[in-house]
């Protein structure tokens, strides 16, 4: 069995594109096409498979872009497992606006998954972490598809931990909160998801730490990993807490960037104690995968060579 499962319950054939300047009313004449095999999940074993690691994607896939999504996968050696379903994988579109750099994002709901359909996943990582050795690492990350229950990525998360696996979750709304209750080894939110989770601003750095800290205070999280865009991100547990400042690069895309992180940093937690990538450590790894995506354009992620290169300049404090 792979030491790292990701699922991705909602993946998308992801398309990007770039023009000038976005205008209402008019047709915009964008660049070339970039298509990629995309959903939180993917991404996240896309970058662990660029570092080197022991990964095995998991998703529902159907119709044409699911089969186009799945070879995409397959061009970049990336283990993969689709389970089948009626429905059409969605399509994204990303388009990168070159005279600001800002990046708009149109993302569809995906397809509505049948009770059946989003029982056999469950199944398929049932057998997955029953099957020994259990992955050290299963990361659920992504949104929902129509059609499955709220608790889903909840009840993964405790299927998972009762086979001594740690479960990462990066998530957004009822879907991120339910599987909170469950418990989980570490989650990652943004800020506005931080906020929506305990109910209030959080625009003072005390404030964000307090934050963090009232979620693993309360069991939901042993580890959180808070992104802050360009101001960073924050690494706390229970006893310890670390900010990163985010590097200043050109920026072709930040989109991707939050899948890189959550790819870093669970492909160093993976790395055997020889190796000497303690939390602190993974937390550079995580920030070096983030902003080296930033160099890409779409979801093209993270480039190794990159990371390695950003490595010695992410600078991380304890707080």
């Amino acid at each position: 069995m792979p030491r790292i499962l990701t699922l991705t319950m909602n993946p998308a054939l992801d398309v990007a594109t770039a023009i000038d300047r976005v205008v209402p009313d008019h047709k915009l004449r964008c660049g070339a096409a970039v298509t990629h095999p995309g959903g939180g999940g993917i991404n996240v074993a896309r970058v662990v498979r660029r570092l080197g690691g022991d990964v095995l994607a998991l998703y529902p896939a159907g119709g044409t872009h699911g089969s186009t999504l799945s070879r995409l996968l397959d061009d970049e050696r990336v283990p993969r497992r689709a389970v089948p379903i009626a429905g059409d994988t969605r399509e994204s579109l990303a388009v990168h606006e070159a005279s600001t750099g800002h990046d708009y994002r149109f993302v569809l709901p995906g397809p509505t998954l049948q009770a059946a359909e989003w029982q056999a996943c469950l199944d398929a990582i049932d057998a997955i972490v029953a099957t020994p050795p259990a992955p050290r690492m299963v990361v659920l990350s992504g949104s929902l598809p129509p059609g499955v229950p709220v608790d889903f990525h909840a009840r993964v998360a405790r299927a998972a931990s009762a086979r001594g696996c740690r479960v990462v979750l990066d998530s957004s709304g009822p879907a991120l909160a339910a599987a909170l209750q469950a418990g989980v080894y570490l989650v990652k939110p943004s800020l506005r998801e931080l906020q929506d989770l305990v109910g209030h601003p959080l625009p003072e750095p005390a404030d964000q730490l307090a934050a963090c800290r009232q979620l693993i205070g309360s069991g939901q999280a042993q580890v959180v990993a808070l992104t802050l865009g360009a101001d960073g991100a924050l690494l706390v547990s229970a006893d310890q807490a670390w900010r990163a400042q985010a590097l200043r690069v050109p920026v072709a895309s930040t989109i991707g960037a939050g899948d890189s992180f959550v790819g870093g940093l669970v492909w160093a937690l993976d790395q055997p104690p020889a190796a000497g990538l303690d939390l602190a450590e993974a937390f550079r790894w995580a920030m070096a995968s983030s902003v080296a995506a930033l160099a890409s354009a779409g979801t093209a992620l993270c480039d190794v060579a990159d990371v390695r290169r950003l490595l010695a300049q992410i600078e991380i404090a304890a707080q």
